[in-house]
């Protein structure tokens, strides 16, 4: 049974329920992800946040089942609107795949073929995936498509390179939005961008899940991130979700020692002065992740049972889930 939080009041687009997806290695397998559950409702946003190697990528590899050769999905399901996604043959995923399904890669730079024009590439992202549109129809959209994330058409007919990076990422939004999609995956939106032009994008992409009544997956190592877009969390550590529901709750009163070790780490405006505090400690090896609870290497808080059995995801109020012993005991 599924332990992602529920709500009758807004369709459920995409429901993972205890997804595993595991990198094969000379050394055994890497569960990247390794049993988690979330959904995504219509019209809403989910910020997947953690450190770097949590999983979170891989994720949204698995969504698009676009895993490199290593990768496979070895349980769980994801269920789009009315069809598990793990189960879909190749041909059948590539009809979902970008036209109800895309996503906004990390890299603006080497996401576009450098090589190309923009508005062909936007332009070929169309026809890929609609065989019954023709090139000037898609020409026609690939502008609209520009104008609707602020460049000119005009500029459709420069090479990447002759782009800031806000506009390449503007550009790949274009690009991902081209065929109308219903779920968008934007992987660390503002890598590599100044902190005014990662704003500008952050700012765009809240302002078209408004427009167009967009689901979205964010993904982002910043917690400052999701913030600005989402009205949903989740905390990865380890190939595992620790904790999710309504940002306000998270941030508000963090259950988890190690979201609330996140949110330390991070300066605050609003806050009463603090000291900032790091995380003691290091991510384990996927290889071989310890038993129990993932995170009790690095705990404050850790007990006996936290190195012996692995915490369930209980239910704390309406929007607000956690995997921890601790909070169990509460």
């Amino acid at each position: 049974m599924s332990t992602a939080p529920k709500n009758d009041l807004k369709t459920v687009i995409l429901d993972v329920n205890e997804l595993k997806t595991y990198y094969d290695t000379l050394s055994g397998p890497v569960k990247a992800v390794d049993g988690i559950s979330f959904q995504v409702k219509e019209g809403e946003a989910l910020g997947l946040a953690g450190e770097s190697g949590c999983g979170k990528t891989t994720v949204a590899l698995s969504i698009l089942r676009i895993l490199p050769g290593a990768g496979k999905i070895v349980g769980g399901e994801m269920r789009f609107k009315d069809q598990d996604l793990v189960k879909l043959k190749e041909r059948e995923m590539r009809q979902t795949r970008w036209k109800e399904i895309s996503i906004v890669f990390q890299g603006a730079m080497n996401a576009l073929n450098p090589l190309f024009k923009v508005r062909d590439q936007i332009t070929e992202a169309i026809l890929a995936n609609e065989s019954g549109t023709r090139k000037k129809e898609a020409h026609q959209r690939a502008d609209k498509m520009l104008e609707l994330v602020g460049i000119q058409p005009t500029r459709g007919n420069d090479y990447p390179h002759e782009f800031s990076g806000g506009m390449r990422q503007r550009a790949l939004i274009a690009m991902s939005l081209a065929c109308n999609p219903e779920l968008l995956i934007a992987d660390e939106p503002g890598t590599a961008l100044d902190v005014i032009v990662q704003a500008q994008v952050l700012k765009l992409l809240s302002e078209l899940k408004a427009k167009l009544n967009l689901s979205m997956i964010l993904i982002t190592h910043d917690l400052s991130i999701i913030t600005e877009v989402c009205e949903k969390g989740a905390i990865m550590y380890a190939g595992k979700i620790v904790e999710q529901g309504d940002l306000s709750s998270i941030f508000e009163g963090p259950l988890h020692p190690y979201t609330q070790g996140l949110i330390n780490a991070f300066p605050s405006i609003k806050a009463s002065k603090r000291r900032m505090t790091s995380i003691p400690g290091t991510p384990p090896d996927l290889l071989d992740p310890p038993s129990g609870c993932r995170f009790y290497p690095r705990c404050p808080y850790v007990m006996d049972i936290c190195k012996e059995k692995e915490p369930i995801t209980i239910r704390k109020n309406k929007e607000h889930y956690v995997a921890c012993h601790l909070v169990e005991k509460t």
